[in-house]
């Protein structure tokens, strides 16, 4: 691409860094902002200087909030006792998405995968046992992609959690092996949440 401008060269650059956006993506992007007021430009760019640099993360669960409790923990009228564990926060979306769940959340923040080396100390786990042994938690789902990451996984927080008296579930297969929970339509998702097995059913299949 030749440009007559090197600060759209630079605001192309910049957008193109994004994930899923090209270059010509990028170009027609930054040509919409030109069109728009000033006003609106300003606006856009403070909104997100202003996400990045004020946004936290839920002392609680690791998921976004504003505060030191995101407004699914500090809800009230859900089901604390409920904890469904999720890879990253775009699950959360897509299970919030459903209206199927009323409980609460614990981001990992990943999921173990030795060959992309990750271990399980550079997740979200011991936070998670941690606050089991703190709540009177009763439930604890796995909505965690029906992968091998997934199912490792699984299988050593089970093992971490022995002995405990909470009880383990996991979403049913209405996903199919190998895909990824954020990709799956949300009627599919929901009747999963719903139809969810005991984790030893599971992984004994």
């Amino acid at each position: 691409m030749q440009f007559s401008s090197a600060l759209l060269e630079s605001a192309v650059n910049e957008f193109s860094r994004l994930p899923g956006i090209g270059k010509k993506t990028a170009l027609r992007l930054v040509l919409h902002l030109l069109k728009q007021e000033e006003s609106q430009v300003i606006q856009f760019s403070e909104t997100i200087a202003r996400m990045r640099s004020e946004i936290r993360f839920c002392k609680r669960c690791c998921n976004v909030a504003d505060g030191e409790l995101c407004t699914i923990c500090s809800n009230n009228y859900r089901q604390q006792q409920v904890i469904c564990v999720v890879e990253n926060i775009r699950d959360v979306i897509a299970i919030e998405s459903t209206q199927q769940f009323n409980g609460t959340y614990h981001v990992l923040g990943g999921v173990i995968s030795p060959l992309d080396g990750v271990g399980p100390d550079q997740l979200n786990i011991d936070a998670l046992v941690e606050r089991i042994d703190q709540e009177q938690t009763e439930e604890l789902i796995f909505a965690l992609s029906p992968n091998i990451q997934g199912d490792t996984t699984i299988y050593y927080v089970q093992k971490k959690l022995s002995g405990k008296n909470v009880r383990i579930t996991t979403i049913a297969r209405g996903i199919a092996f190998g895909g990824e929970l954020e990709y799956a339509d949300e009627l599919t998702l929901g009747r999963s949440l719903q139809n969810r097995l005991p984790v030893e059913k599971y992984m004994n299949r």
